[in-house]
């Protein structure tokens, strides 16, 4: 990783990418400091420390902070993200989408452009429903129409601001312009964890001690790290042989390949709906002000990943028992969506292609499939592990969420990842480049 940032800085195309890319994400910090106005900074700060769930907590990670200093920036990319997901779905739902899609770059366009309208229209919801829905609540510091208009203008075009700057980046800067965003915005969270776990574990203690909880604290975060790298780059080979074929006087074909096949194959997505899923239900519940101490108020408390590790109240653990079942079949219905293991197999019965010992045909689809429901089973486990450690230890140590937890980690793992990777590609593309030109 070192060795690919020495390498893009030496190159002075590469390195003015990484220096644009370097002021956007300047740009979103200082837009993070500018609240909206008319509002309360300090309201949903003050909310989230008196409320019992952590059902905002990692909204607000990966706002990177702005959704409770209620800055322009609050609703930050997330309504990008639900629109992007809620057009992958209707590709495959809708036809005439599914079409679109495979008419190449013109419709990938296309596509893009409804997903730019639908983000702008879900930003306006949300922005909406805060506004009016928390603006009498103290949000507002005068609730009247002109405010919570001006609320939502704001929030709405800060949100269309951010759109915008992911897509600038991904043009003009090292490409993945929207998961840098999100990434960027979980890692600015990252001192004020690093200090809520010293004050936790290290403040106060004997200098071995601290030491010792210290060491055990990088170990811990670092395996994470490592298995989550390893979860995210992990994939099944699948071999595929061509035959040949006579094209003109010459035979052509004939070449080895393969199938490459993710562990994780939903990455981040199946996480995303189970947590939303969950917290769904007790966001709803802090709208109305529910009291836990009713019958439905303690429905809610096995929903709040917050109680699933209370020694005190094993009990609550049937949430956790919830949460890593919808894991597992979000994993299966998403990478059912997005692999088509039927459609894999014709279109190599076409090119002439066969997995070595399978018929091609039928066959094919079935082993692909046996193969894929065995992998997305792995990959659903790593992506419970890799969720469910931080939250364990936030229930038995009485820790706040960190921003490094389960989901964040394995975002930060595939956009660093994918960042090094398009780094790598445009200084290959540079060097072929500068081969030619000598030719």
């Amino acid at each position: 990783m070192l060795q690919t940032l020495r390498k893009a800085f030496q190159v002075k195309e590469v390195r003015n990418k990484l220096l644009f890319t370097f002021m956007m994400l300047v740009v979103i910090r200082l837009g993070s400091q500018v609240p909206v106005p008319g509002v309360k900074t300090n309201f949903f700060a003050n909310l989230f420390a008196n409320q019992s769930s952590d059902a905002f907590g990692f909204f607000n990670t990966i706002t990177g902070g702005s959704f409770t200093n209620m800055s322009i920036f609050a609703l930050s990319i997330t309504p990008y993200i639900t629109s992007s997901i809620i057009m992958q779905l209707l590709t495959i739902a809708i036809p005439k989408l599914e079409e679109m899609q495979k008419e190449g770059e013109d419709g990938r366009k296309k596509i893009a452009e409804y997903t730019r309208y639908v983000t702008v229209g879900l930003a306006l919801m949300q922005s909406i429903a805060m506004s009016v829905g928390f603006g009498g609540q103290g949000l507002l510091i005068n609730y009247n129409a002109m405010n919570v208009i001006v609320a939502v203008v704001t929030m709405t075009a800060g949100s269309a601001m951010l759109m915008w700057i992911g897509e600038q980046i991904t043009e003009y800067g090292v490409g993945n312009g929207i998961s840098i965003v999100l990434l960027f915005n979980i890692v600015s969270s990252t001192p004020n964890d690093a200090l809520t776990l010293f004050e936790r574990f290290i403040k106060g203690k004997t200098v071995a001690v601290g030491v010792v909880y210290a060491i055990i604290i990088i170990a811990v975060i670092v395996a994470i790290c490592v298995f989550t790298v390893y979860l995210q780059d992990a994939e099944r080979r699948i071999p595929v042989q061509y035959s040949k074929k006579l094209q003109g006087r010459r035979m052509v074909g004939g070449q080895s390949t393969y199938i490459p096949l993710k562990v994780n194959t939903g990455g981040v997505i199946p996480v995303i709906f189970a947590s939303s899923l969950m917290s769904f239900p007790v966001v709803i519940a802090e709208f109305f002000h529910v009291d836990y101490s009713t019958k439905l108020g303690q429905v809610l408390m096995f929903l709040n990943s917050g109680n699933w590790f209370r020694p005190e109240a094993p009990v609550y653990s049937i949430g956790l028992a919830v949460y890593i079942l919808l894991i597992v079949v979000f994993a299966y219905f998403y990478t059912s969506i997005t692999f088509n293991p039927l459609e894999v197999a014709n279109n190599m019965k076409k090119s002439g292609g066969f997995i070595p010992g399978i018929r091609p045909g039928k066959p094919t689809s079935d082993y692909l499939n046996n193969m894929l429901n065995y992998i997305v089973l792995i990959g659903a486990v790593g992506l419970i592990i890799v969720c469910i450690i931080p939250i364990m230890v936030s229930g038995v140590f009485k820790v706040s969420r960190m921003s490094f937890g389960g989901t964040s980690l394995i975002i930060i793992v595939g956009v660093v990842l994918e960042t090094i990777k398009a780094v790598q590609a445009q200084l290959l593309v540079r060097n072929y480049k500068g081969f030619l030109n000598e030719l």
